[in-house]
Protein backbone atom coordinates (compact mmCIF):
# COMPACT_ATOMS: atom_id res chain seq x y z
CA UNK A 1 0.00 0.00 0.00
CA UNK A 2 1.46 3.78 -0.73
CA UNK A 3 1.94 6.04 1.74
CA UNK A 4 -0.48 8.52 0.94
CA UNK A 5 -2.91 6.45 2.23
CA UNK A 6 -1.45 4.67 5.08
CA UNK A 7 -1.31 4.87 8.35
CA UNK A 8 1.80 3.74 10.98
CA UNK A 9 0.05 2.14 13.64
CA UNK A 10 -2.01 -0.49 10.84
CA UNK A 11 1.25 -0.77 8.64
CA UNK A 12 3.40 -1.60 11.68
CA UNK A 13 1.15 -4.30 11.62
CA UNK A 14 2.58 -5.60 8.60
CA UNK A 15 5.94 -5.27 8.63
CA UNK A 16 8.98 -7.77 8.08
CA UNK A 17 10.25 -7.17 11.44
CA UNK A 18 6.39 -7.39 13.22
CA UNK A 19 6.13 -10.72 11.19
CA UNK A 20 8.60 -12.05 12.48
CA UNK A 21 8.70 -11.53 15.99
CA UNK A 22 5.23 -13.19 15.79
CA UNK A 23 6.83 -16.19 13.83
CA UNK A 24 9.36 -16.11 16.69
CA UNK A 25 6.58 -16.00 19.62
CA UNK A 26 4.75 -19.04 17.55
CA UNK A 27 8.11 -21.04 17.23
CA UNK A 28 8.81 -20.51 20.91
CA UNK A 29 5.49 -21.19 22.47
CA UNK A 30 5.43 -24.43 20.95
CA UNK A 31 9.38 -24.57 22.38
CA UNK A 32 8.04 -24.00 25.86
CA UNK A 33 4.57 -26.68 25.60
CA UNK A 34 7.26 -29.64 23.92
CA UNK A 35 9.60 -28.88 26.93
CA UNK A 36 6.51 -29.39 29.56
CA UNK A 37 5.49 -32.61 27.59
CA UNK A 38 9.95 -33.51 28.35
CA UNK A 39 10.30 -33.73 24.06
CA UNK A 40 12.57 -31.27 24.32
CA UNK A 41 14.69 -29.80 27.55
CA UNK A 42 13.63 -27.10 29.80
CA UNK A 43 16.78 -25.34 29.70
CA UNK A 44 16.58 -25.05 25.97
CA UNK A 45 13.16 -23.39 25.57
CA UNK A 46 14.44 -21.01 28.01
CA UNK A 47 17.56 -19.92 25.76
CA UNK A 48 15.57 -19.74 22.55
CA UNK A 49 13.04 -16.99 24.89
CA UNK A 50 16.83 -15.46 26.15
CA UNK A 51 18.65 -15.24 23.17
CA UNK A 52 16.31 -14.15 20.67
CA UNK A 53 13.03 -12.86 22.66
CA UNK A 54 13.84 -9.47 23.10
CA UNK A 55 15.87 -8.43 19.58
CA UNK A 56 15.12 -6.97 16.38
CA UNK A 57 15.74 -9.69 13.65
CA UNK A 58 17.95 -9.05 10.97
CA UNK A 59 15.53 -8.51 8.05
CA UNK A 60 18.35 -8.16 5.07
CA UNK A 61 19.92 -11.85 6.54
CA UNK A 62 16.72 -13.33 6.07
CA UNK A 63 16.31 -11.80 2.44
CA UNK A 64 19.85 -13.18 1.87
CA UNK A 65 19.04 -16.55 3.11
CA UNK A 66 16.13 -16.63 1.37
CA UNK A 67 17.98 -15.72 -1.63
CA UNK A 68 19.48 -18.63 -1.80
CA UNK A 69 17.04 -21.10 -0.34
CA UNK A 70 13.86 -19.57 -2.02
CA UNK A 71 11.81 -20.78 1.01
CA UNK A 72 10.85 -18.04 3.57
CA UNK A 73 10.78 -19.94 6.44
CA UNK A 74 13.61 -22.02 6.04
CA UNK A 75 15.42 -18.40 5.62
CA UNK A 76 13.71 -16.95 9.00
CA UNK A 77 14.43 -20.44 10.58
CA UNK A 78 18.34 -20.36 9.62
CA UNK A 79 18.49 -17.00 11.01
CA UNK A 80 17.47 -17.97 14.14
CA UNK A 81 19.65 -20.81 14.33
CA UNK A 82 22.37 -18.00 14.12
CA UNK A 83 20.96 -16.22 16.90
CA UNK A 84 20.38 -19.06 19.08
CA UNK A 85 23.06 -21.82 18.51
CA UNK A 86 23.04 -25.43 19.34
CA UNK A 87 19.34 -25.12 20.98
CA UNK A 88 17.83 -24.00 17.68
CA UNK A 89 17.70 -28.05 16.76
CA UNK A 90 14.63 -28.08 18.79
CA UNK A 91 12.87 -25.50 16.74
CA UNK A 92 10.04 -26.00 14.75
CA UNK A 93 9.72 -30.39 16.10
CA UNK A 94 7.28 -31.54 14.00
CA UNK A 95 6.13 -28.21 12.68
CA UNK A 96 5.81 -27.64 8.79
CA UNK A 97 5.54 -24.00 7.04
CA UNK A 98 1.97 -23.49 7.00
CA UNK A 99 1.58 -23.96 11.44
CA UNK A 100 3.74 -20.73 11.79
CA UNK A 101 2.01 -18.81 8.38
CA UNK A 102 -1.28 -19.80 9.43
CA UNK A 103 -1.13 -18.36 12.59
CA UNK A 104 0.90 -15.75 12.32
CA UNK A 105 -1.43 -14.31 9.44
CA UNK A 106 -4.55 -14.70 11.47
CA UNK A 107 -2.71 -12.75 14.55
CA UNK A 108 -1.72 -9.87 11.76
CA UNK A 109 -5.82 -9.90 11.08
CA UNK A 110 -6.77 -10.30 14.47
CA UNK A 111 -4.92 -7.19 15.29
CA UNK A 112 -6.06 -5.07 12.06
CA UNK A 113 -9.81 -6.19 13.06
CA UNK A 114 -8.86 -4.45 16.44
CA UNK A 115 -7.53 -1.33 14.82
CA UNK A 116 -10.16 -1.04 12.72
CA UNK A 117 -13.05 -1.34 15.82
CA UNK A 118 -11.56 1.58 17.25
CA UNK A 119 -11.77 3.55 14.23
CA UNK A 120 -15.13 2.71 13.75
CA UNK A 121 -16.21 3.64 17.47
CA UNK A 122 -14.62 6.87 16.60
CA UNK A 123 -16.52 7.26 13.23
CA UNK A 124 -20.05 6.28 15.38
CA UNK A 125 -19.18 8.89 17.82
CA UNK A 126 -18.75 11.18 15.56
CA UNK A 127 -22.06 10.63 13.80
CA UNK A 128 -23.86 10.55 16.97
CA UNK A 129 -22.61 13.41 18.07
CA UNK A 130 -23.54 15.37 14.73
CA UNK A 131 -27.15 13.54 14.20
CA UNK A 132 -27.92 14.56 17.73
CA UNK A 133 -26.68 18.51 16.83
CA UNK A 134 -28.96 18.05 13.44
CA UNK A 135 -31.61 15.61 15.09
CA UNK A 136 -34.65 18.35 14.41
CA UNK A 137 -32.62 20.45 11.32
CA UNK A 138 -35.41 19.92 8.40
CA UNK A 139 -34.81 18.94 4.80
CA UNK A 140 -35.49 17.42 1.56
CA UNK A 141 -35.64 13.66 1.52
CA UNK A 142 -34.92 12.03 -2.03
CA UNK A 143 -36.01 9.28 -3.92
CA UNK A 144 -34.34 8.84 -7.20
CA UNK A 145 -32.57 12.04 -6.69
CA UNK A 146 -35.74 14.20 -7.10
CA UNK A 147 -37.71 15.70 -4.06
CA UNK A 148 -39.57 13.37 -1.95
CA UNK A 149 -40.97 13.99 1.32
CA UNK A 150 -39.61 16.41 4.10
CA UNK A 151 -36.90 14.56 6.60
CA UNK A 152 -34.04 15.68 8.64
CA UNK A 153 -30.55 16.00 8.78
CA UNK A 154 -29.86 14.30 11.54
CA UNK A 155 -32.13 11.20 10.66
CA UNK A 156 -29.54 10.74 7.50
CA UNK A 157 -26.92 10.82 9.94
CA UNK A 158 -29.37 8.41 12.18
CA UNK A 159 -29.47 6.25 9.34
CA UNK A 160 -25.81 6.07 8.74
CA UNK A 161 -25.10 5.09 12.62
CA UNK A 162 -27.09 2.69 12.09
CA UNK A 163 -25.42 1.12 9.31
CA UNK A 164 -22.04 1.13 10.65
CA UNK A 165 -23.21 -0.06 14.65
CA UNK A 166 -24.19 -3.20 11.90
CA UNK A 167 -21.00 -3.10 10.15
CA UNK A 168 -19.09 -3.05 13.47
CA UNK A 169 -21.36 -5.84 14.82
CA UNK A 170 -20.03 -8.36 11.63
CA UNK A 171 -16.50 -6.71 12.21
CA UNK A 172 -16.47 -8.39 15.63
CA UNK A 173 -17.74 -11.79 14.09
CA UNK A 174 -15.31 -11.92 11.72
CA UNK A 175 -12.60 -11.02 14.10
CA UNK A 176 -13.79 -14.65 16.31
CA UNK A 177 -14.08 -16.27 13.28
CA UNK A 178 -10.39 -15.26 11.86
CA UNK A 179 -9.07 -15.84 15.09
CA UNK A 180 -7.42 -19.58 15.11
CA UNK A 181 -4.27 -21.47 15.48
CA UNK A 182 -3.05 -24.08 13.22
CA UNK A 183 0.47 -26.44 14.80
CA UNK A 184 -0.63 -29.73 13.54
CA UNK A 185 1.82 -30.51 11.53
CA UNK A 186 2.17 -32.17 8.07
CA UNK A 187 -1.41 -32.40 6.30
CA UNK A 188 -2.75 -31.67 9.59
CA UNK A 189 -2.68 -34.86 11.47
CA UNK A 190 -0.67 -34.14 14.60
CA UNK A 191 1.39 -37.11 13.49
CA UNK A 192 4.92 -35.62 14.67
CA UNK A 193 3.60 -32.88 17.24
CA UNK A 194 1.04 -32.80 20.12
CA UNK A 195 -2.35 -31.57 19.91
CA UNK A 196 -1.21 -30.16 23.19
CA UNK A 197 0.91 -28.10 21.38
CA UNK A 198 -1.24 -26.67 19.40
CA UNK A 199 -3.72 -25.74 22.61
CA UNK A 200 -0.85 -24.06 24.37
CA UNK A 201 0.49 -21.53 21.25
CA UNK A 202 -3.25 -20.30 20.74
CA UNK A 203 -3.77 -19.96 24.60
CA UNK A 204 -0.41 -17.72 24.37
CA UNK A 205 -0.90 -16.38 21.26
CA UNK A 206 -5.15 -15.25 22.25
CA UNK A 207 -6.46 -17.76 19.52
CA UNK A 208 -8.92 -20.42 19.38
CA UNK A 209 -7.61 -23.62 17.83
CA UNK A 210 -8.45 -24.45 14.70
CA UNK A 211 -10.59 -27.59 14.75
CA UNK A 212 -8.95 -29.52 11.41
CA UNK A 213 -6.38 -27.23 9.62
CA UNK A 214 -5.33 -30.40 7.06
CA UNK A 215 -2.00 -28.41 7.50
CA UNK A 216 -3.65 -24.98 6.23
CA UNK A 217 -6.40 -23.20 8.07
CA UNK A 218 -9.74 -23.69 5.72
CA UNK A 219 -9.98 -20.24 3.83
CA UNK A 220 -13.79 -19.86 4.14
CA UNK A 221 -12.79 -17.90 7.25
CA UNK A 222 -10.52 -15.33 5.45
CA UNK A 223 -12.86 -14.91 3.11
CA UNK A 224 -15.29 -13.79 5.84
CA UNK A 225 -13.41 -11.44 7.02
CA UNK A 226 -12.39 -10.13 3.54
CA UNK A 227 -15.88 -9.87 2.53
CA UNK A 228 -16.38 -8.00 5.60
CA UNK A 229 -13.89 -5.16 5.15
CA UNK A 230 -15.77 -4.67 1.80
CA UNK A 231 -19.27 -4.17 2.89
CA UNK A 232 -17.41 -1.70 5.14
CA UNK A 233 -16.30 -0.37 2.55
CA UNK A 234 -19.15 -0.01 0.46
CA UNK A 235 -20.97 1.75 3.99
CA UNK A 236 -18.44 4.23 3.52
CA UNK A 237 -18.77 5.04 0.11
CA UNK A 238 -22.82 4.78 0.76
CA UNK A 239 -22.06 8.10 3.11
CA UNK A 240 -19.43 9.66 1.12
CA UNK A 241 -21.52 9.87 -2.13
CA UNK A 242 -24.72 11.45 0.20
CA UNK A 243 -22.11 14.13 1.22
CA UNK A 244 -21.07 14.26 -2.56
CA UNK A 245 -24.55 15.01 -3.82
CA UNK A 246 -25.16 17.13 -1.28
CA UNK A 247 -22.13 19.57 -1.89
CA UNK A 248 -23.27 20.22 -5.56
CA UNK A 249 -23.45 24.01 -6.45
CA UNK A 250 -26.99 23.71 -7.01
CA UNK A 251 -27.84 21.88 -3.87
CA UNK A 252 -25.09 23.33 -1.14
CA UNK A 253 -26.69 21.75 1.95
CA UNK A 254 -22.79 20.74 3.21
CA UNK A 255 -19.78 20.77 2.35
CA UNK A 256 -16.72 19.11 3.60
CA UNK A 257 -14.18 21.92 5.38
CA UNK A 258 -12.16 23.86 3.19
CA UNK A 259 -8.75 24.80 5.11
CA UNK A 260 -7.16 28.19 4.94
CA UNK A 261 -4.75 28.21 1.97
CA UNK A 262 -6.35 25.24 0.42
CA UNK A 263 -6.76 25.04 -3.29
CA UNK A 264 -9.63 23.77 -5.07
CA UNK A 265 -8.56 23.56 -8.68
CA UNK A 266 -5.29 24.29 -10.25
CA UNK A 267 -7.25 26.49 -12.79
CA UNK A 268 -10.09 28.13 -11.34
CA UNK A 269 -9.56 29.68 -7.79
CA UNK A 270 -13.38 29.55 -7.07
CA UNK A 271 -13.47 25.86 -7.02
CA UNK A 272 -14.49 23.75 -3.68
CA UNK A 273 -14.22 20.52 -4.40
CA UNK A 274 -15.32 17.40 -1.98
CA UNK A 275 -12.06 15.47 -2.69
CA UNK A 276 -11.70 13.68 0.94
CA UNK A 277 -15.51 12.07 -0.05
CA UNK A 278 -14.21 11.47 -3.41
CA UNK A 279 -11.07 10.27 -2.48
CA UNK A 280 -13.26 7.45 -0.24
CA UNK A 281 -15.35 6.36 -2.92
CA UNK A 282 -12.34 5.28 -4.90
CA UNK A 283 -10.78 3.71 -1.56
CA UNK A 284 -13.57 1.92 -0.88
CA UNK A 285 -13.58 0.43 -5.03
CA UNK A 286 -10.06 -0.75 -3.86
CA UNK A 287 -11.16 -2.56 -0.37
CA UNK A 288 -13.61 -4.21 -2.47
CA UNK A 289 -11.92 -5.53 -4.67
CA UNK A 290 -9.92 -7.65 -2.50
CA UNK A 291 -12.99 -9.60 -1.56
CA UNK A 292 -13.20 -11.59 -4.71
CA UNK A 293 -9.91 -13.24 -4.50
CA UNK A 294 -10.02 -14.02 -0.95
CA UNK A 295 -13.29 -16.16 -1.55
CA UNK A 296 -11.26 -17.40 -4.94
CA UNK A 297 -8.63 -18.74 -2.07
CA UNK A 298 -10.71 -21.14 -0.33
CA UNK A 299 -11.13 -23.90 -3.04
CA UNK A 300 -7.16 -25.30 -2.63
CA UNK A 301 -6.31 -28.60 -3.83
CA UNK A 302 -6.59 -31.31 -1.61
CA UNK A 303 -4.79 -30.80 1.80
CA UNK A 304 -2.97 -27.52 0.71
CA UNK A 305 -1.52 -25.72 -2.20
CA UNK A 306 0.40 -22.01 -2.01
CA UNK A 307 -2.56 -20.71 -4.88
CA UNK A 308 -3.58 -18.52 -2.25
CA UNK A 309 -0.33 -17.57 -0.71
CA UNK A 310 0.51 -14.64 -3.11
CA UNK A 311 -2.75 -13.57 -2.91
CA UNK A 312 -2.84 -13.13 0.68
CA UNK A 313 0.67 -11.35 0.82
CA UNK A 314 -1.19 -8.32 -0.90
CA UNK A 315 -4.78 -8.38 0.22
CA UNK A 316 -3.81 -8.21 3.71
CA UNK A 317 -2.06 -5.20 4.30
CA UNK A 318 -3.81 -3.70 1.62
CA UNK A 319 -7.14 -4.14 2.57
CA UNK A 320 -6.97 -3.33 6.09
CA UNK A 321 -4.43 -0.29 5.29
CA UNK A 322 -6.53 1.54 3.12
CA UNK A 323 -9.51 0.57 5.58
CA UNK A 324 -8.07 2.28 8.19
CA UNK A 325 -7.09 5.15 6.15
CA UNK A 326 -10.35 5.50 4.89
CA UNK A 327 -13.00 5.43 8.07
CA UNK A 328 -10.20 7.82 10.21
CA UNK A 329 -10.69 10.30 6.82
CA UNK A 330 -14.61 9.86 6.95
CA UNK A 331 -14.52 10.44 10.78
CA UNK A 332 -12.68 13.66 10.13
CA UNK A 333 -15.13 14.24 7.38
CA UNK A 334 -18.09 14.12 9.39
CA UNK A 335 -16.92 16.24 12.72
CA UNK A 336 -15.94 18.94 9.78
CA UNK A 337 -18.89 18.59 8.32
CA UNK A 338 -20.38 22.05 7.09
CA UNK A 339 -24.23 22.12 7.41
CA UNK A 340 -26.34 24.79 5.71
CA UNK A 341 -30.11 24.55 7.16
CA UNK A 342 -30.97 27.79 5.07
CA UNK A 343 -30.08 26.11 2.13
CA UNK A 344 -31.72 23.38 3.10
CA UNK A 345 -34.95 24.85 3.66
CA UNK A 346 -34.62 26.60 -0.05
CA UNK A 347 -34.50 23.92 -1.48
CA UNK A 348 -37.08 22.80 0.01
CA UNK A 349 -39.69 25.10 -0.96
CA UNK A 350 -37.73 25.31 -4.66
CA UNK A 351 -40.96 23.75 -6.05
CA UNK A 352 -43.21 25.59 -4.00
CA UNK A 353 -45.23 23.05 -1.62
CA UNK A 354 -44.83 20.02 -3.99
CA UNK A 355 -43.57 18.21 -1.09
CA UNK A 356 -46.82 17.78 0.83
CA UNK A 357 -48.70 16.23 -1.94
CA UNK A 358 -49.02 12.65 -0.23
CA UNK A 359 -50.39 14.17 2.45
CA UNK A 360 -53.31 15.98 0.13
CA UNK A 361 -53.93 12.57 -1.62
CA UNK A 362 -54.68 10.92 1.83
CA UNK A 363 -56.70 13.69 2.82
CA UNK A 364 -58.89 13.05 0.14
CA UNK A 365 -59.03 10.00 0.10
CA UNK A 366 -60.42 10.20 3.77
CA UNK A 367 -62.46 12.51 2.85
CA UNK A 368 -64.38 9.98 0.72
CA UNK A 369 -62.70 10.64 -2.72
CA UNK A 370 -61.64 7.50 -4.59
CA UNK A 371 -57.50 6.77 -4.67
CA UNK A 372 -58.14 6.80 -8.38
CA UNK A 373 -59.60 10.72 -8.59
CA UNK A 374 -57.57 11.63 -5.78
CA UNK A 375 -54.19 10.91 -7.39
CA UNK A 376 -55.58 12.61 -10.75
CA UNK A 377 -56.50 15.69 -8.61
CA UNK A 378 -53.12 16.12 -7.17
CA UNK A 379 -51.04 15.14 -10.10
CA UNK A 380 -52.91 17.28 -12.32
CA UNK A 381 -52.14 20.60 -9.69
CA UNK A 382 -48.55 19.51 -9.17
CA UNK A 383 -47.55 19.13 -13.09
CA UNK A 384 -48.25 23.16 -13.09
CA UNK A 385 -45.88 23.62 -10.64
CA UNK A 386 -43.37 21.31 -12.19
CA UNK A 387 -44.35 23.05 -15.50
CA UNK A 388 -45.20 26.30 -14.77
CA UNK A 389 -43.83 27.21 -11.38
CA UNK A 390 -47.18 27.45 -10.10
CA UNK A 391 -47.55 27.82 -6.14
CA UNK A 392 -48.85 24.70 -4.93
CA UNK A 393 -51.28 25.41 -2.67
CA UNK A 394 -52.01 28.30 -4.33
CA UNK A 395 -53.63 26.03 -7.18
CA UNK A 396 -55.56 23.70 -4.68
CA UNK A 397 -57.41 26.45 -2.96
CA UNK A 398 -58.62 27.03 -6.76
CA UNK A 399 -59.06 23.48 -7.88
CA UNK A 400 -63.11 23.39 -7.53
CA UNK A 401 -63.03 19.67 -7.27
CA UNK A 402 -60.39 20.07 -4.67
CA UNK A 403 -62.54 22.09 -2.37
CA UNK A 404 -65.58 19.91 -2.95
CA UNK A 405 -64.02 17.58 -0.60
CA UNK A 406 -61.95 19.17 1.46
CA UNK A 407 -62.13 22.95 3.28
CA UNK A 408 -59.57 25.57 2.54
CA UNK A 409 -58.42 25.08 6.59
CA UNK A 410 -58.26 21.07 6.14
CA UNK A 411 -55.64 21.80 2.76
CA UNK A 412 -53.82 24.55 4.87
CA UNK A 413 -53.41 21.76 7.03
CA UNK A 414 -51.51 19.49 5.13
CA UNK A 415 -48.72 21.63 4.72
CA UNK A 416 -47.35 21.78 8.12
CA UNK A 417 -43.39 20.59 8.22
CA UNK A 418 -43.59 19.65 11.85
CA UNK A 419 -46.20 16.41 10.51
CA UNK A 420 -43.01 14.89 9.08
CA UNK A 421 -40.91 15.15 11.92
CA UNK A 422 -43.30 14.08 14.58
CA UNK A 423 -41.50 10.60 15.03
CA UNK A 424 -38.33 12.13 14.69
CA UNK A 425 -37.34 11.14 18.73
CA UNK A 426 -39.02 7.25 18.39
CA UNK A 427 -36.68 6.91 15.41
CA UNK A 428 -33.63 7.88 17.54
CA UNK A 429 -34.47 6.01 20.62
CA UNK A 430 -34.50 3.08 18.25
CA UNK A 431 -30.70 4.16 17.26
CA UNK A 432 -29.14 5.10 20.12
CA UNK A 433 -31.26 3.95 23.01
Amino acid sequence: MIERYSRPEMVSIWSAQSKFKIWFEIEAHACDALAELGVIPAEAAKTIWDKAGDIDFDVARIDEIEAVTKHDVIAFLTHLAEIVGPDSRFIHQGMTSSDVLDTCFNVQLTKAADLLLADLDKLLAALKTRAMEHKDTITIGRSHAIHAEPTTFGLKLAQAYAEFERCKKRLINAREEIATCAISGAVGTFANIDPRIEEHVAKAMGLAIEPVSTQVIPRDRHAMFFVTLAVIASSVERLSIEIRHLQRTEVLEVEEFFSPGQKGSSAMPHKRNPILTENLTGLARMVRSYAMPAMENVALWHERDISHSSVERMIGPDSTITLDFALGRLTGVIEKLLVYPDNMMKNMNKFKGLVHSQRVLLALTQAGVSREDSYRLVQRNAMRVWDEGKDFLEELLGDKEVLAALSEEEIRDKFDLSYHTKHVDTIFKRVFG
